[in-house]
């Protein structure tokens, strides 16, 4: 801990909390002290103190920050698919609303939760810091919007409203529907095929240290604000081998059937088209099988250099991979390959982060040896 901590109680307002990350979020700063208002659309959890309602509703959200000292903003509409229209109001202007709103009540800070796609242009990642945000180069609506939102929210920091942009890179855990279920899913029912053999080298964020790293953000606000980090768990894996360890750890078959990434890119351009019209017809109101996104997602390695979220943050992540396969081995009744305390780390030996940790804490990773 530094002078630069901030560990007094507060009063911290959470939007988005009916998400398994915002939800988190949430129990983290109530286990630390701190008093908690959650915000989202539907009602909060019993016992909890909430407001229900749209970020984009500027009433709801005058109610939301009412006596707040801070504010750690998740909501957003995540989707592969949709329109514009749709993005923008609860992503973009959400996030105007809610910082006005924050302004006007005399809250002092903002962690706003956002995504490296923000900065994701379609070509590969390999060990890049947090790169900023650019929402005429981003990917999909969603990610546009959220680079727009970051923006926004960045160009509002100063000394007496701080803020900053905290980025972790796909969350999972026990619970997760947007990654973990759609993969038991979809390999239950034979429907989920690997890209390029699911050769792509990606970074991963297991569900606790996603959630310490935005609390992090609040704590370490005189170091944090006005910045952008991306968080990972720092171990990247060839995408083939998270899924295999998911399916694992749910009794499921792993896929082993593989389709050029760049077919599944051109289909996924299609699909997606396909999807919202069908979507506007009422004839679908679920996720498409793949977009163009979601196979640029599959199919290209993105991992990062996590040196300076560690030295603003001064955090490592206390939950590995290995460990997290387990915990959803233990949720889904399945099993995972190898027992955490003795999987080897593939980053182990690079140069260590700023705190302890009984895990390997490299700041840099470098891929593993023979893959690209």
């Amino acid at each position: 801990m530094t002078a630069a901590d901030v560990q007094v109680p507060r009063n911290v307002l959470v939007t988005g909390a009916s998400g398994l990350l915002g939800g988190a979020v949430a129990d983290l700063l109530e286990a630390k002290g701190h008093k908690v208002r959650t915000f989202q659309r539907s009602p909060g959890r019993p016992g909890r103190d909430s407001v229900a309602g749209s970020v984009a509703d500027a009433e709801a959200a005058a109610r939301a920050v009412a006596g707040m000292d801070a504010v750690i903003h998740l909501a957003a509409k995540v989707s592969f698919t949709g329109e514009w229209r749709e993005f923008e109001e609860t992503n973009i202007r959400g996030t105007r609303v809610l910082l006005a709103a924050a302004r006007a009540e005399g809250v002092r800070d903002v962690v706003f939760v956002s995504s490296p796609s923000v900065a994701h242009f379609g070509e590969p990642i390999a060990g890049a810091g947090a790169g900023t945000a650019d929402p005429a180069r981003a990917r999909g609506f969603y990610a546009a919007s959220k680079a727009e939102a970051e923006l926004i929210a960045l160009d509002q920091d100063s000394e007496s409203f701080r803020v900053t942009a905290i980025r972790p890179h796909i969350v999972w855990g026990p619970g997760d529907t947007q990654l973990v279920e759609r993969v038991i899913d979809r390999a239950r029912s034979g429907r989920l095929p690997l890209l390029d053999a699911g050769a792509a080298l990606i970074d991963t964020t297991y569900i606790d240290n996603a959630a310490a790293a935005i609390v992090r953000g609040l704590e370490r606000m005189q170091a944090a604000h006005g910045r952008a980090v991306v968080v990972t768990n720092g171990q990247p894996r060839p995408v083939g081998e998270l899924i295999a360890g998911i399916c694992a750890a749910a009794g499921v078959k792993a896929p082993g059937r593989s389709v050029p990434g760049s077919l599944a890119r051109k289909a996924g351009t299609l699909i997606e088209k396909a999807w919202l019209a069908a979507g506007k017809r009422g004839l679908v109101h679920d996720e498409p099988p793949m977009t163009r996104f979601l196979a640029e997602q599959l199919s290209t390695s993105h991992w990062f250099d996590q040196r300076e979220t560690r030295e603003v943050l001064d955090w490592v992540p206390e939950v590995s991979i290995e460990e997290g396969m387990h915990r959803l081995a233990r949720h889904y009744g399945g099993t995972a390959a190898a027992d955490p305390a003795s999987a080897p780390s593939r980053t182990a030996g690079l140069r260590s982060g700023s705190r302890s940790s009984a895990q390997a804490q490299p700041d840099r990773h470098d891929p593993p040896a023979g893959r690209a």
